[in-house]
């Protein structure tokens, strides 16, 4: 299990410093909800999950429910007296693990909870990630019922190969009847991907690319395959019994997912985002990027006020052991200085087409970004609009641009 981050014990009270509740109440407020099971651990996943024989009463999927709520109790203390206090959330993410698992009813009634004790906005945006053989209509249609508006299906691949690789469990034959169930409901699509897992050529990828444009997806999230060191996947590549994944395949296989996503409609708006149009975008992932506020539930969940970030106990029985104590679940906390949030303002804005003003750099980063646009990695756009745009090569390379630009910060 991979370690917390650094920083200081968080107060048993879950109090924000001072400074932070003075800050908390930006543009927006977002709650993550972390639903921690799973039917079965795939190799390559080092998220916070369990499955149902490793937990034992109060820690179970039928506990959790309560634990829930007496969390979102809790928040409500704390954020008394803020900004936030009188904010409803704009949006809403169920998250794990596979937040299906557990009864759409039981979904339905934690946003009930959340929106009893905050309020939903008129038009706020609620999805949950699902696995495509953890749901059906009936489901979908609790869930629209309930006020959620997007579901976000984990297909990953289309090629069965590759799902075994990954210990993906689901038949990629069902997920264009799980689509299909979910727009019957009102629910907008998202599909998630996965390239670069051992053993998946180019042909595989471009095939999994076509069989969600046959899907007709809202929204599509594809995310390389990253090799974490505590996974099963990573005692395998260690071991040399799977490849690690090989960067010039990786930018191969990026480039083809622009090529086919943009000429179906589907355009980036985050680096491994891609969307039909504006109103289809994730506006939840926008508010991390934006550094928004956000509290998150349930265990191991982090959360941002005012510019103060912590996280919660991993294991689902010491978040509980906390929270029947009438204690918070947040066992560290990080304080972000001035320089921090401008440094991370910078490396999540940047991701976002259009999202970071050139008026935030200084004018000794001009000719920085005239290189930038000689070398083609920033777009023309970046001098009409005034705000950073890159191009497809510059998205392949925009770690490399951030840390340029961020030694020009204002």
């Amino acid at each position: 299990m991979p370690a917390q981050p650094e920083g200081e014990p968080a107060p048993r009270s879950g109090a924000l410093p001072p400074e932070a509740a003075a800050r908390a109440g930006g543009s927006t407020f977002s709650a993550y909800v972390h639903v921690p099971y799973c039917r079965v651990r795939c190799g390559y996943c080092d998220f916070n999950t369990y499955t149902a024989d490793e937990l034992g009463p109060g820690a179970s999927r039928e506990d959790y429910p309560a634990q829930i709520a007496r969390e979102i109790a809790l928040s409500r203390r704390v954020l008394s007296g803020t900004a936030l206090a009188e904010r409803a959330f704009d949006t809403v993410f169920f998250g794990g693990g596979t937040p299906t698992l557990l009864p759409a009813e039981t979904l339905a009634g934690v946003l009930g909870t959340l929106g009893r004790e905050f309020g939903l906005a008129p038009d706020a945006e609620v999805t949950t990630e699902a696995n495509p053989d953890s749901v059906d209509a009936a489901y979908f249609r609790v869930l629209a019922e309930a006020g959620f508006t997007r579901v976000s299906l984990g297909m990953q691949s289309a090629v069965p190969h590759v799902l075994a690789t990954l210990e993906r469990t689901h038949d990629p034959a069902r997920v264009g009847e799980v689509v299909a169930a979910a727009k019957d409901a009102g629910l907008q699509v998202s599909l998630d991907l996965i390239y670069g897992t051992p053993g998946e050529s180019l042909a595989d990828w471009e095939r999994s690319l076509s069989a969600v444009l046959e899907h007709r997806p809202d929204h599509v999230s594809a995310y390389s395959l990253i090799v974490e060191p505590g996974t099963k996947m990573g005692a395998q590549v260690r071991r040399g019994e799977l490849p690690m994944p090989d960067e010039d395949d990786l930018a191969d296989k990026y480039e083809l997912a622009d090529t086919m996503l943009a000429g179906a409609g589907l355009r980036w708006y985050e680096v491994s985002n891609f969307a039909t149009a504006e109103s289809a975008r994730c506006r939840h992932n926008l508010a991390y990027w934006r550094n928004a506020d956000w509290w998150g539930y349930g265990p191991g969940a982090h959360s941002h006020v005012g510019g103060v970030r912590w996280w919660n106990a991993k294991h689902p029985r010491a978040w509980a052991d906390r929270l029947a104590a009438a204690e918070s679940p947040a066992v560290g906390r990080e304080v972000l200085d001035a320089d921090t949030r401008a440094l991370e303002e910078i490396m999540l804005a940047l991701r976002v087409d259009g999202e970071f003003p050139l008026a935030r750099l200084a004018d000794s980063a001009r000719p920085v970004i005239a290189r930038l646009l000689a070398e083609g990695l920033l777009g023309a756009e970046t001098v009409r609009t005034g705000r950073v745009s890159l191009t497809l090569r510059g998205r392949l390379l925009a770690d490399g641009i951030v840390r340029e630009l961020a030694d020009h910060l204002r």
